[in-house]
């Protein structure tokens, strides 16, 4: 099978042939329909999170995917040959770039029936980061505002629609163009990041959750615009020293984040709020309530292309480029391509 590897930290991926691997007694065997890129999966080849998070190299890289089981290990009673799955493999799992995967059955659930399979490959990354933001670390009630920053793209999409779902004002910086889109996905407040300061805007709007997807400056003044007791949760700024917990990672790995992050928690402190730093975990549960949210019309992926499989690493520069808008995604299916390279 074909695949794409990363072999040392910082290097290119290389496309190889592999043999198809077999499935653990918790795992199924997925023929690869589709497979999100991420900015995690950049972060990952260069190394930023080696210290945290320990891959054994060489590896498969990719996290997100869609397919068909094609073989069950031998505990595994949860799917059957022939089931549509979705899941997301986690940043050490990875895997998810190459034609057959194996996966652990807690990463996955059962695909949507009302997007295609393709297209449920969109869901995994952002629908979770959209519910651990909002309902593991937010804790989001109905009747609180949420600010999300760049909700056109794929998961400011996901937290708008979920924020919505669940009672909250919602709040989110857009460009101009994009205001329109970000409206028709539940946006009550749309602040055009180009021309509008967004702690102005919402100086009478004290917001509950604001999830960061961007990073730097964005996350310091993010904090200005909470109320008291409210929540700033990064995925693209500082990690924090949680996020050693979450990998099993030592006191010294610890220390390092906790001196990473010190003026973002001491300004979090001083004004009566919190900083936490979110990288997604498998979990196949919380993937089975975004299914149904999905196939009752609430949650729809938003995507902006569909690259050949072959084209994994061109389909990652786009994204890279930060011109996209939406999902980007690579398949196996050339019926569903969209986007030449």
């Amino acid at each position: 099978m074909k695949a794409f590897v990363l072999e040392k930290y910082g290097q290119p991926l290389r496309a190889v042939n592999m043999p198809i691997p077999e499935p653990g007694p918790r795992q199924v065997l997925v023929s690869m329909a589709a497979s999100g890129v991420n900015h995690a999966d950049e972060r990952t080849r260069v190394g930023e999170f080696k210290a945290v998070f320990r891959l054994d190299l060489p590896k498969v890289m990719g996290g997100e995917l869609s397919g068909e089981v094609i073989a069950l290990g031998s505990q595994v009673t949860e799917f059957a040959v022939g089931d549509k799955v979705y899941g997301y493999t986690g940043v050490v799992g990875m895997g998810t770039w190459a034609e057959t995967v194996a996966v652990d059955v807690d990463a996955l659930a059962h695909a949507p029936r009302n997007v295609s399979l393709t297209h449920a490959a969109a869901l995994p990354v952002v629908a979770l980061t959209a519910w651990q933001a909002l309902v593991s670390i937010g804790h989001l009630q109905a009747g609180q505002t949420v600010l999300v920053h760049g909700g056109a793209g794929g998961v400011g999409s996901a937290v708008i629609q979920l924020a919505k779902h669940l009672g909250a004002t919602v709040a989110t910086t857009a460009s101009a163009v994009s205001a329109d889109d970000v409206r028709a996905l539940g946006a009550d407040i749309i602040i055009d990041y180009r021309n509008e300061d967004f702690v102005e805007r919402l100086a009478n709007t004290p917001v509950d959750i604001v999830v960061d997807t961007q990073g730097g400056d964005i996350t310091s003044r993010s904090l200005q615009v909470l109320r008291r007791g409210g929540v700033v949760v990064g995925i693209a700024g500082s990690p924090e020293p949680t996020l050693a917990d979450q990998a099993g990672a030592g006191p010294v790995v610890k220390l390092a984040l906790s001196v990473l992050s010190f003026r973002l928690r001491r300004q979090a402190r001083k004004l009566g709020v919190r900083y936490r730093f979110l990288f997604i975990k498998p979990d196949g549960a919380a993937l089975r309530t975004v299914a149904e949210l999905v196939d009752e019309g609430i949650l729809k992926p938003v995507i902006d292309r569909v690259l050949p499989f072959n084209d994994t690493l061109t389909a990652l520069n786009q994204l890279l480029s930060g011109k996209t808008r939406g999902k980007v995604l690579v398949t196996t299916n050339p019926e569903e391509v969209t986007a030449d390279v």
